[in-house]
């Protein structure tokens, strides 16, 4: 719209005798109770205009429509000017932009970005949480990839420390030597049943000498089987051989079990980092650090950063026995991947429980002048919340990530067969179908809510195909197809409109705003903007479906025409789709 701003200048300056710069006119979408696909805000002129913000909008309306051919009319609304742009603007927009292959295609940026997601524990399978984690960082992984960013999809597992020794001597205990062969049980589901039997042996010690007169604090501390798991720490951090076999041996199983979880979802990684491999990481940082006078030893001999003068307070970064902390190991693991790519960003995809962490994890290696640090961003995002009695996790605490896939299928498929939608589908197709469906809704629940934001998820409502739902953007790609299917569409030349009805105006007015979507939710890392945006595209299809006849059209130009417009939408669905990881059926 560059071409509405440089007039804008040029009709004040005539007009008033002033010169402004482009950053002083306000270009809005027009909202969609007024007339007009363009808003400027007239309030700032009306300094110079020394007239009402409605006659500073009549004059500038009069002076664009003469100027422009592209202007077709406008009206004016208090201090608001919306301007309706003629149809030719609006085809000739259609046919060289929105149809081409090359629509909202960006051309690489120069920029190399990290987007570490996922994180889990090899003690226990992939939650509800995991779940939001991983959709939100491989969706903006894509969309970024998508905005021109050459794109890193990092996964950082903690496969070390006590609560992965709890699992592994509960198996040695009390596991006869089951494995996930010989119960049928998937390997993460396993090592998670054996961290929940260590958690009840412990806690019945924990009772035990309690019983015995000990405190709270000294029974926890006390009990045999923690003093175990610990001894087994510091024999894994030994290499004791026996140990280190048992760990990779439960490891392998909780990795395949994740492999089959992180498919079913449809994510991917281009790296993984271990903390077996990073844990001892960061120490020539403190080293470096209090060389720099950026951190202080405290007389027992652990180290310090005083943070009070930037509004936050002092922070361990090493033990008095020099072992690490997190903080510690995340600083060596930013220089490492740093090291390994040389990225522009880096972007953490992390709950908000860890704001506090990342604000001190960023500032330290900003303090330690890494001049990479201004390129960290930590992607914080809200709790997901379930209604209660919905679902039943496996420990009755958290909602296990394989049992929400499950409950989310068999929702899809008793939603589709009670719509009657699914008869002619052979037995492998159905189940497909229930999938797409059943991760669509889940996925695009997930998205289309502000990454901040906590949420309550409701399995039912997001299979719904007449709301705010992925079903419903689903169902529509599928009636399109069906439609392009049924008229043996094939893309064409441009067909000379003479005009254009409304709802194919906003059709394509609707369309052109995808490229902007797109850089709007790489900037802000929030693929919200895309998943209410997709939405829109196909609200304002279905509009157009019920209000135009396609294949029935009173001639074929106007039938080829329209045909084009829903091959457009159905692009831009299925590509708006794509980038949430979302896919969309040819057929429902």
């Amino acid at each position: 719209m560059n071409f509405i701003i440089e007039s804008t200048l040029k009709a004040v300056k005539e007009l008033y005798q002033t010169d402004i710069t482009a950053d002083a006119i306000s270009l809005q979408e027009t909202r969609k109770e007024f007339e007009g696909q363009v808003t400027i805000v007239t309030f700032p002129f009306t300094k110079f205009s020394r007239k009402s913000p409605e006659q500073t909008g009549n004059e500038i309306g009069e002076y664009l429509k003469n100027e422009l051919t592209e202007v077709a009319g406008f009206n004016v609304i208090k201090g608001f000017l919306n301007i309706s742009l003629s149809d030719d603007y609006w085809l000739n927009k259609f046919y060289t932009h929105i149809l081409p292959d090359d629509f909202a295609v960006f051309k690489p940026n120069g920029q190399k970005v990290m987007v570490e997601y996922s994180s889990p524990n090899t003690n226990k399978p992939l939650h509800l949480g995991h779940v939001r984690n991983n959709l939100l960082g491989y969706s903006v992984a894509n969309i970024l990839a998508a905005a021109g960013y050459e794109v890193i999809k990092s996964n950082l597992v903690n496969d070390r420390g006590i609560h992965i020794c709890k699992s592994m001597l509960a198996w040695q205990k009390f596991g006869n030597g089951e494995t996930p062969q010989s119960t049928g049980i998937k390997g993460d589901h396993l090592a998670g049943k054996y961290y929940v039997l260590f958690d009840k042996a412990y806690k019945e010690q924990i009772e035990q000498l309690k019983a015995t007169g000990q405190t709270e604090d000294e029974a926890k501390k006390n009990a045999p089987i923690i003093k175990e798991a610990q001894a087994m720490l510091q024999q894994w951090e030994a290499g004791d051989k026996e140990v280190i076999d048992l760990w990779k041996t439960m490891n392998g199983w909780v990795y395949s079990g994740f492999a089959e979880t992180y498919k079913k979802l449809g994510v991917s990684f281009d790296k993984y980092y271990y903390e077996s491999n990073t844990y001892l990481l960061g120490k020539d940082i403190i080293e470096e650090g209090l060389q720099k006078g950026v951190f202080f030893k405290k007389e027992d001999g652990s180290v310090w950063i005083d943070l009070t003068a930037d509004g936050l307070d002092q922070k361990l970064v090493l033990r008095a026995d020099g072992t690490s902390v997190y903080m510690t190991q995340d600083l060596g693991t930013a220089q490492l991947k740093y090291d390994d790519y040389q990225m522009d960003q880096s972007i953490y995809v992390v709950g908000n429980e860890q704001d506090y962490h990342f604000k001190v994890l960023f500032l330290i290696l900003q303090k330690l002048g890494k001049t990479w640090a201004k390129g960290l961003y930590h992607l914080s995002y809200g709790m997901v919340d379930l209604p209660s009695g919905k679902m039943k996790s496996r420990e009755g605490t958290v909602v296990d990530a394989d049992d929400l896939i499950d409950e989310m299928e068999k929702t899809a498929k008793d939603h589709t067969e009670a719509l009657g939608k699914v008869e002619d589908f052979g037995e492998e197709e159905k189940q497909e179908l229930y999938h797409t469906i059943g991760m669509g809704a889940l996925k695009y629940f997930l998205l289309k809510v502000d990454p901040k934001k906590r949420l309550l998820f409701d399995p039912k409502e997001s299979v719904d195909f007449q709301g705010h739902t992925g079903p419903f953007i689903q169902y529509t790609h599928a009636r399109i197809k069906s439609v392009l299917k049924r008229a043996d569409y094939e893309v064409g030349k441009a067909i000379n409109m003479p005009e254009l009805s409304g709802v194919e105006r906003d059709m394509i007015v609707t369309l052109t705003l995808y490229p902007d979507m797109i850089s709007q939710a790489a900037d802000g890392h929030n693929p919200g903007i895309v998943a209410n945006y997709v939405y829109e595209v196909a609200k304002v299809y279905n509009k157009f479906y019920h209000e135009k006849s396609i294949l029935q059209a009173e001639d074929d130009q106007l039938k080829q025409f329209r045909l084009q417009l829903s091959a457009a939408a159905s692009k831009v669905i299925s590509n708006g789709m794509g980038l949430l990881g979302i896919q969309v059926p040819e057929r429902m």
